[in-house]
């Protein structure tokens, strides 16, 4: 048998640039797990109840949400990219 090259961080992230937004979710939860284990069942809940509550808000139209590539531009100039 022959030993398989390790992936590199940019593979991973060229092989998933094209997959559904939900299953990126899921392979970052799941490596997340797999480093850190699970999540304590009060936090879980307090941030299901946030997600909740923000949701609400911005269907309520309290709040606006801002689009994800004027978020990623201001990230990016904070950290200078």
């Amino acid at each position: 048998m022959v030993p398989s090259m390790p992936i590199t961080v940019e593979q991973i992230v060229e092989e998933t640039r094209q997959w559904p937004a939900d299953a990126v979710a899921e392979l970052v939860d799941r490596i997340l797990l797999a480093k850190h284990g699970g999540v304590e069942a009060t936090v879980e809940g307090a941030w299901r109840n946030e997600v909740q509550r923000r949701f609400a808000e911005l269907e309520g139209g309290q709040v606006r949400g801002i689009p994800m590539e004027e978020t990623l531009a201001k990230a990016r100039k904070l950290i200078g990219r």
